[in-house]
C-alpha cells in the first residue's frame, strides 16, 4: 500500500509541476494573457489530473500483480496531489502582474521539484545533488521548449 501511495504521490506532484509550467510559460509566451494563464492552469488541474489519474490506474492494471485497492490508492494519490499542485500555480497569477508571477511560478516549481528529489534520494540513500539536478534539467528542457513554442505560436497566429 506504502508504494502504491508513494508512486501515485511522486507522479502527481511531478506531473502537476512540470506539466503546469510548461503550459504557463507557453501561454504567457504566446499570448501575454493573465486570463488565458488562469484558464490554462485551472482547466489543465482538473483535466489533466483526471488523465493521468486515468492513465496512471490503466498501467497498473496492466502490469498485473497488485490488488485493485493498491491501484485505487495510486489512482486518487496522482488525482488529488496533480490537481492541488496545479492550482497552487494560479495564486501568482492572481496576486502579480504577469511577468512576474511567471518568474515566481517557476521558482515555486523549482522548489517542488528540488524537495520532492530530494526526498526521493534521502528515501533511497543516495546523493541528493544528482537526482535534484536531472529532474531540474528536464523541467528546464519543458520550460525552454513551452517558451519558444508559445513564441512562434504568437508570432505565427498574430494579426495583421
Amino acid at each position: 500500500m506504502r508504494e502504491s501511495l508513494k508512486a501515485g504521490l511522486n507522479f502527481g506532484m511531478t506531473s502537476g509541476v512540470i506539466t503546469t509550467l510548461g503550459l504557463m510559460v507557453g501561454l504567457h509566451s504566446g499570448t501575454r494573457s493573465a486570463l488565458a494563464v488562469i484558464g490554462g492552469i485551472l482547466t489543465i488541474s482538473v483535466a489533466d489530473s483526471l488523465s493521468d489519474a486515468m492513465g496512471l490506474h490503466v498501467s497498473k492494471e496492466g502490469e498485473g500483480g497488485q490488488g485493485g485497492r493498491e491501484i485505487w490508492l495510486a489512482t486518487a494519490a496522482t488525482f488529488v496531489t496533480k490537481l492541488v499542485i496545479a492550482a497552487t500555480f494560479v495564486v501568482p497569477v492572481l496576486l502579480l502582474d504577469l511577468g512576474p508571477a511567471i518568474v515566481v511560478g517557476v521558482a515555486w516549481g523549482v522548489v517542488l521539484i528540488a524537495g520532492m528529489s530530494w526526498v526521493i534520494a534521502r528515501s533511497q540513500g543516495t546523493d541528493p545533488k544528482g537526482v535534484i539536478l536531472e529532474h531540474l534539467v528536464v523541467g528546464a528542457v519543458v520550460v525552454v521548449a513551452a517558451h519558444f513554442f508559445g513564441e512562434w505560436i504568437g508570432w505565427y497566429f498574430q494579426d495583421g
